[in-house]
């Protein structure tokens, strides 16, 4: 029988700002800077491009409201987790959360944090040698502040996600009202070798919006959560699917879609310097900077709690050290440590970028597996604290943009879907034993109260 009596609470003080502030903060991080290029090329014309921005947020968008009327029900430490462990069964919980513990959850932090190394270095003009050093201080200074009171941690997420939306606005403003031209119906296909593929440019804007759904890891430490994390979830994706289509406005209207297109990943760096001088390619390469370093702590802040979790629930090798949580911070602090350790072994001994890649598709899996659980607690339970509206169409339209996600990464990524598959199994034998140990336990314990 399974146990889950932790020695304290978690504690309950993050309100709707924290929330929101933290689902913005997760899902924007560099993609928003330096994606714009490759959307463009991929859908073929500045309008293309609009259209798979708006599609892939309103994919997002119904993934979220599945999401958001599941969590209302499930309100509770561990987010998808516990939703798949609720849905279908202890281990169908246990792989999804195996996934994003080991592999997932720590290659994107350390993918973030590597990057944040390369920018670190060139914004001061550091030897190459110094991206290391900064990569593996920022996961020790952010993990720290992380190891306190969760009101810290959101309060840094409320600052960065304040601080990264003041060049992005800039951006928007002066595309808006001071941009060169027109910003709809220019075209690259002449300029491009990739002509217009529009799924594959709405699979682009797919991953820029992945990060949504963390939040939901945090449901034991939010006030009222069956209340605010629906709000917290829709809120946070549509100001951001908002953000996302005005920036990629405003940098059409002021670059022509060839200079966009040459430049690359450089093209709103190059717009900055333009527009605003020297002083301003500064000050968007520091907004860049920050947005990151907020990205960080929404993940070191979200991930960790799915450990604990599985920890709690007695599934994890070393459970009683990882389901550990301070009595004086009530924050998961083993937890928090390990995955910082697998993120900083990922950074100095792996490409931490691919990792997270490859994980992709079996995170998508799971969450297909999610929408269609949600027709399952329809019929399970009439009254919801929070329902979907246009149901069933939303799931459908959600579960209709994760297979697309799943059937392209089979088609260009047939290998890695292969390895992210095997890291899944891997985790089955885990499983198996950790229950077998924790059964041999309580019976040992069970007899010698006798």
């Amino acid at each position: 029988m399974k146990q889950k009596t932790p020695v304290v609470e978690l504690n309950r003080s993050l309100g709707i700002w924290s929330a929101l502030s933290l689902v913005i903060g997760t899902i924007i991080g560099a993609g928003v800077f330096v994606r714009q290029a490759a959307v463009l090329d991929d859908a073929g014309s500045t309008t293309g491009a609009l259209f798979a921005w708006l599609a892939g947020g309103v994919l997002t968008l119904t993934a979220g409201l599945t999401i958001a009327e599941i969590a209302s029900q499930m309100p509770h430490t561990g987010g998808l987790y516990v939703y798949m462990e609720r849905m279908y069964g202890r281990l169908w919980g246990f792989l999804s959360g195996w996934m994003q513990i080991i592999i997932y959850g720590p290659a994107i932090i350390a993918a973030l944090a590597a990057y944040l190394g390369i920018l670190m270095t060139d914004f001061f003009h550091l030897s190459g040698g110094w991206g290391l050093a900064v990569s593996l201080g920022t996961l020790v200074a952010v993990g720290a502040l992380n190891l306190f009171f969760n009101r810290y941690g959101a309060t840094f997420a409320i600052i960065t996600t304040i601080c990264k939306l003041l060049p992005i606005v800039a951006i928007i403003v002066f595309g808006l009202f001071f941009g060169d031209g027109n910003a709809l119906g220019h075209s690259v296909s002449s300029a491009t070798q990739h002509g217009s593929n529009f799924g594959v440019a709405i699979l682009a804007t797919l991953f820029a919006f992945d990060g949504w759904i963390l939040v939901a890891n945090l449901g034991d430490e939010i006030k009222e959560p069956q209340k605010l994390l629906p709000r917290a979830i829709i809120g946070g994706i549509s100001i951001v699917m908002v953000i996302y289509l005005l920036v990629a406005y405003g940098v059409f209207a002021s670059l022509p879609a060839s200079t966009i297109h040459r430049l690359g990943t450089g093209a709103i760096p190059f717009l900055a310097t333009k527009d605003f001088g020297a002083i301003g390619g500064k000050l968007l390469s520091i907004g860049v900077i920050i947005s990151i370093i907020g990205c960080i702590n929404g993940k070191i802040m979200t991930f960790p709690r799915i450990m604990y979790a599985m920890a709690r629930d007695r599934e994890l090798p070393f459970s009683r050290v990882l389901g550990y949580l301070s009595p004086k911070t009530r924050t998961p602090i083993f937890s928090t440590i390990a995955v910082l350790l697998i993120a900083a072994l990922m950074v100095l001994f792996a490409n931490a970028d691919r990792l997270s890649e490859l994980c992709i598709f079996t995170v998508y899996c799971f969450y297909v597996m999610a929408f269609l659980g949600s027709f399952k607690l329809r019929r399970q339970h009439k009254e919801r604290p929070f329902s979907m509206p246009l149901f069933p169409l939303t799931p459908i339209v959600a579960i209709g943009g994760s297979l697309f996600v799943l059937i392209s990464e089979v088609f260009s990524d047939f290998t890695g879907v292969l390895f992210s598959l095997g890291m899944v199994v891997v985790g089955i034998p885990v499983y198996y034993y950790e229950i077998k140990h924790n059964h041999a336990e309580d019976f040992v314990k069970e007899d010698s109260g006798k």
